[in-house]
C-alpha cells in the first residue's frame, strides 16, 4: 500500500503537475470563499478551563443575584471642581446618553444613589423620600463627605481626592444565554463521566449549536455597544478625562488586538519571507515558490477553519505567523537539497532532480512534521480551552503544510524550465563549519557550558510561578491598561470576587447583645398576624441572614476582608447593618431588623439588600474587588486565606461557604498551568522519543537527539524563572513548541549524518560534511524561525511579545545545541558503530580550513 501511494504521488507530480496545481488552486479558491465567515472569540468560554465547574457556579450566582455584565466610565472634570454646577450638568448629560444605549439597563452615578448622611437621617426618616445629589437643595459638601466616608460608598464611587467618579452602566442580564450554556456544560460533564443516551447526545448537539449562534449575536451586539459608548465619550473629551472599563470592553479590545496581530504578523512574516529568500537564494523562482506555498497553506487552513466555524482566540492569534514559519522551513529544506543536486549533477533531467529531491527529503520532512505535530497535540492535555484549540489548529496546519510543500514545489519545478548554467555560489557552509570546528577543538567547553546551562536552568525552573497581573497583559498605551489603573487605584479595585454563605444547618446562637423581650415564635404571640413582618410576598420573609446572628457573622467576615491589603471595596448586608446601627445610635435586635427589612424603600433595597441576599435560598453574598495592581497579589493564597479564616476562626462549615467570581476563574486557569506544563512536556518528550526510535531504530541515537532540545526547553523555562516572567496561557506553549520545532534540526542533521557516515565511517569527517550540507539548511530555517517569531514583539498584547521573544531565544538555543552539542555527543558516544576517528583521515570540506 505504501509503495502504491509512493508511485501514485510520483506519477502525479512528474506526469500530471498541471492537474495537481489546478486542483490545489480550486481547493484554495473554495477555502477562500469561507474567509468572510471567519470569526474571533474572546468570550469567557475561550479564556477558562475546559469543564470548569466553578464557571457553572459563577453563572448560577450571576443569574440568582441578577449581577450581569457592566461597563465602567471613569469621569474627571477638567475645568474645575467635580461638584461644580457645570461638572454635574455634564455628568448628568453623559449619564442620560449612556442610559439610551441599547442593552444598558441602568446607569448609576453620584447623582442618583441615595444619600443617608447629607444630612444624617434617622431610621424612621429613611421611609420618606430619599435625597440624592441631583436635588437642588442637597448640600454638596455633605454629599462629598458621605461619598468619601460612608460605609456604602467609600472607595466605590468617588476617588480619595474627590475629583474622579465612576458611572456604572449595568447591562441587561443574558438569562437565555446562561440557561443554554449551563445546559450544554451539564451535558458535556455527563458525557465525559458516564456517557449520554442517543436523545441526550442529540440534545447536546442542538443546544451547542443554538448557544454558539446566540453567543455570536450577543458578541456582535456587545462590540457595537462598546463602539457606541466610545462614540458618546468622544464627544466629552474636551470637558472631562474619561476612561472606559469592564469585561465587555476588554473583550472587544482583545478582538481588535487579535485582528491587528493577524494583519501585522501576516504581512510582516510575508515581507520577511521575501527578503529572506532573496538573501539566501537570489533567484526569483526560489522566492516565488516558497512564498506561494506559504500563502496557499495559510489561505486553505483559514478557509477550512472558517467553514467549520472554528474560531480564533487570543492564544491562537499567533497561529498564522507560526504556520507560515513552519511551512517556510519545509520549503527551504526542499530548495536547498534540490540546489545541491543540480549543482552536483547538472546533466540530470528535471524529472530526476525532482524525484531525487522528494525521495531524499520525504522521510526527514515527514518525521520533522510528525514531531512538530506531537508537540502541538500534547497541548490538548492542558485542560485550557484556547490552548487545546491552538494545539488542534496547529496539528491540522502542519499536516497541510507538509502536503502542500511536497505537491506545489515539485509540480512547479516540473513545469518551469530547468535552470541552465552554474548555480549561484553559496558560501554559507563556511559559517556553519565554524560550529563543527569549534565542537571538535573545544569539546570540554561545549560540554561544560551545556552542563552549566542545565544546572542554572533547573535552578530557574524551580522559581517559575504562575501568578501574574492581568493588567500587565496590555501595553501601558492601551485604554484597557489606563482604565484599569484608574479604577484600581482610585475607585476600589478591578477584579471581582464573591463569597457566598449558605445558612448553617443548625442556626448559630443569637448574638450576645441586647435581648428583645418581645421576640418570640409567631404561634406563641397572641397578637401575631399570619405575616409577622407585614410583607405581602414570600420574598419579604425574614431570612436567617437578616437576624442579629446572621448579620454579626457577615460583619465579622466583612471586616476581615477589608483588612486584607490586596482587597479594595467590600460590600454586603453588613454595610446596611453598620449604617442602620449608626443611624439609630446603638445596636438593633431581630424585631427592629424585621421592621427595617419590610419598610425599606426600593431605592435603599436595590442598593443595600437585593444584590447581597437571596431569601429563597437563605443565602448571603459578599462582593469585593481586588487590587489588580498590587505587586504582592497572590490569588491562590488570598482565596485559601479567606477559607482558612472562615473555617478555623469563625467556625463556618466548609459546605456553607463558597468563593466565585472572575478572580476564582482566572486563578483556576493559572493554577492548572504547572500541571499542564508537566503534562505537555512529558507528552511531547515521550512522543518524540518514540518517533526517533521508529526513524533511527536506536535508543542511544534517540536519547542523544533529545538532549540538545531538552536543554533548549529547560533554558527558556529556567530563563523565565530567573527573569521573573510567569507562566500564562501563551508562555505555557513555548517549551512544547521549542522541542517540537527545534527537534526538526536534530532529525535533519541525524538523517544526513547517517548517510554521510556510510561513506567512510569517519565520525569527524562526517560531522564536517554534515555541517557543510544540511547545516546550511538548518541555519537558514533557524534564522527564519528566530526572526519570524521576533516579529511578534510588535504586538500590543504583552503575552504575544513574550511568546515571540522567548520562542526565538529557545530556537536559538536549539540551533546552537544541534550544531555543537549534538554532533559532539555523536562523536563521543559513536552510536553508529566504532568507525574511524583518525584525525589524519579526516577530509575537511572546502571552507572548513578558513573556519
Amino acid at each position: 500500500m505504501l509503495s502504491a501511494f509512493k508511485n501514485s504521488y510520483e506519477y502525479l507530480v512528474t506526469k500530471r503537475p498541471l492537474a495537481v496545481l489546478v486542483v490545489i488552486g480550486l481547493l484554495t479558491l473554495l477555502a477562500a470563499m469561507g474567509l468572510p465567515r471567519f470569526k474571533i472569540d474572546a468570550s469567557a468560554d475561550s479564556l477558562t478551563l475546559e469543564a470548569d465547574e466553578s464557571l457553572d457556579y459563577f453563572r448560577e450566582i450571576a443569574e440568582r443575584y441578577a449581577s450581569g455584565d457592566f461597563l465602567v466610565v471613569t469621569y474627571r472634570y477638567k475645568d474645575g471642581d467635580l461638584f461644580s454646577d457645570k461638572s454635574l450638568q455634564t455628568l448628568a448629560k453623559l449619564r442620560d446618553e449612556l442610559a439610551g444605549v441599547d442593552g444598558v439597563s441602568s446607569v448609576q452615578t453620584i447623582l442618583d444613589v441615595p444619600l443617608l448622611y447629607s444630612p444624617k437621617l434617622s431610621l424612621t426618616d429613611i421611609t420618606d423620600e430619599i435625597r440624592t445629589l441631583s436635588q437642588a437643595d442637597t448640600d454638596r459638601d455633605l454629599a462629598r463627605q458621605e461619598f468619601l466616608s460612608s460605609p456604602i460608598y467609600r472607595e466605590l464611587i468617588l476617588s480619595p481626592d474627590g475629583q474622579t467618579t465612576a458611572l456604572l452602566a449595568n447591562l441587561t442580564l443574558d438569562s437565555h444565554g446562561i440557561e443554554l450554556v449551563r445546559e450544554r456544560d451539564a451535558l458535556r460533564r455527563k458525557r465525559n463521566s458516564e456517557g449520554l443516551s442517543p436523545e441526550e447526545a442529540t440534545r447536546l448537539e442542538e443546544v451547542s449549536a443554538v448557544y454558539l449562534e446566540h453567543r455570536t449575536a450577543q458578541e456582535l451586539e456587545a462590540r457595537a455597544r462598546v463602539d457606541e459608548v466610545r462614540g458618546i465619550l468622544a464627544g466629552y473629551k474636551g470637558e472631562a478625562e474619561l476612561f472606559l472599563g469592564g469585561v465587555t470592553m476588554i473583550t472587544s479590545d482583545m478582538i481588535t488586538f487579535i485582528k491587528s496581530d493577524l494583519v501585522v504578523f501576516g504581512v510582516g512574516i510575508l515581507v520577511f519571507i521575501i527578503l529572506t529568500l532573496l538573501l539566501i537564494f537570489r533567484q526569483p523562482r526560489w522566492v516565488l515558490l516558497p512564498l506561494l506555498t506559504c500563502v496557499t497553506t495559510a489561505v486553505m487552513i483559514l478557509g477550512l477553519l472558517s467553514w467549520l466555524d472554528w474560531r480564533m482566540t487570543v492564544i491562537s492569534a499567533n497561529f498564522v505567523a507560526l504556520l507560515l514559519i513552519i511551512t517556510l522551513a519545509i520549503t527551504i529544506h526542499l530548495a536547498v537539497r534540490y540546489r545541491e543536486y543540480i549543482a552536483q549533477n547538472p546533466d540530470w533531467s528535471r524529472e530526476t532532480l525532482v524525484l531525487q529531491t522528494v525521495r531524499f527529503m520525504a522521510k526527514p520532512c515527514l518525521y520533522t512534521a510528525l514531531t512538530t505535530i506531537v508537540a502541538f497535540v500534547s497541548l490538548v492535555v492542558s485542560g485550557i480551552r484556547p490552548v487545546i484549540d491552538f494545539g488542534w489548529m496547529m496539528t491540522m496546519g502542519v499536516t497541510l503544510a507538509l502536503m502542500l510543500s511536497f505537491l506545489i514545489i515539485p509540480s512547479f519545478l516540473m513545469i518551469l524550465p530547468k535552470r541552465q548554467g552554474k548555480v549561484s555560489a553559496d558560501n554559507s557552509h563556511a559559517f556553519t563549519l565554524r560550529f563543527s570546528s569549534f565542537a571538535e577543538r573545544h569539546k570540554f567547553v561545549v560540554l561544560g557550558v551545556s552542563l552549566a546551562a542545565a544546572v542554572i536552568s533547573v535552578a530557574g525552573m524551580l522559581q517559575l510561578k504562575v501568578e501574574n497581573r492581568f493588567i500587565d497583559y496590555f501595553d501601558d498605551s492601551t485604554e484597557i491598561y489606563q482604565g484599569m489603573l484608574v479604577i484600581d487605584r482610585r475607585l476600589g479595585g478591578t477584579v471581582t470576587l464573591d463569597i457566598i454563605l449558605d445558612k448553617p444547618l443548625e442556626e448559630e446562637p443569637a448574638f450576645e447583645g441586647e435581648e428583645d423581650p418581645f421576640a418570640m415564635e409567631a404561634e406563641e404571640d397572641p397578637f401575631a398576624s399570619d405575616d409577622p413582618f407585614g410583607g405581602e410576598e414570600e420574598s419579604q420573609e425574614q431570612s436567617y441572614w437578616f437576624t442579629v446572628a446572621g448579620l454579626n457573622t457577615l460583619e465579622q467576615l466583612h471586616d476581615y476582608l477589608e483588612e486584607q491589603p490586596e482587597i479594595g471595596k467590600v460590600q454586603s448586608l453588613a454595610t446596611l447593618y453598620k449604617v442602620a446601627r449608626d443611624l439609630k445610635g446603638g445596636q438593633l435586635n431581630d424585631f427592629e431588623l424585621a421592621v427595617a427589612n419590610t419598610s425599606l424603600p426600593p431605592e435603599i433595597r436595590g442598593v443595600l439588600v437585593d444584590p447581597y441576599l437571596s431569601v429563597e435560598n437563605n443565602q448571603a453574598r459578599i462582593t469585593l474587588r481586588v487590587m489588580e495592581t498590587d505587586p504582592n497579589l497572590r490569588r491562590g493564597e488570598l482565596i485559601e486565606r479567606i477559607y482558612d479564616y472562615a473555617h478555623n476562626e469563625m467556625g463556618i462549615a466548609p459546605e456553607n461557604i463558597h468563593q466565585t467570581g472572575l478572580l476564582v476563574l482566572y486563578n483556576n486557569m493559572l493554577q492548572s498551568l504547572f500541571k499542564s506544563q508537566i503534562l505537555t512536556l512529558g507528552a511531547v518528550f515521550v512522543g518524540i522519543l518514540l518517533m526517533f526510535l521508529v526513524l533511527f531504530r536506536s535508543l542511544s541515537i534517540a536519547i542523544i537527539a533529545l538532549v540538545p532540545n531538552m536543554l533548549a526547553a529547560c533554558v527558556v523555562l529556567g530563563g523565565m524563572g530567573l527573569a521573573g516572567i510567569p507562566l500564562d496561557m501563551m508562555t505555557i506553549t513555548i517549551a512544547a513548541i521549542t522541542v517540537g520545532i527545534g527537534v526538526d534540526h536534530a532529525i535533519h542533521y541525524l538523517y544526513r549524518f547517517r548517510a554521510e557516515f556510510a561513506k567512510d565511517g569517519n565520525y569527524l569527517a562526517t560531522m564536517h560534511r554534515s555541517h557543510a550540507t544540511i547545516g546550511r539548511a538548518m541555519f537558514y530555517t533557524a534564522i527564519t524561525i528566530i526572526a519570524g517569531f521576533s516579529i511578534l514583539a510588535l504586538s500590543k498584547f504583552v503575552p504575544s511579545i513574550y511568546f515571540g521573544l522567548l520562542t526565538a531565544s529557545a530556537m536559538s538555543a536549539a540551533l546552537l545545541g544541534s550544531l555543537t552539542l549534538l554532533p559532539l555527543l555523536l562523536v563521543i558516544f559513536k552510536p553508529l558503530g566504532a568507525g574511524s576517528v583518525d584525525r589524519s583521515e579526516v577530509e575537511i570540506p572546502e571552507g572548513a580550513a578558513k573556519a
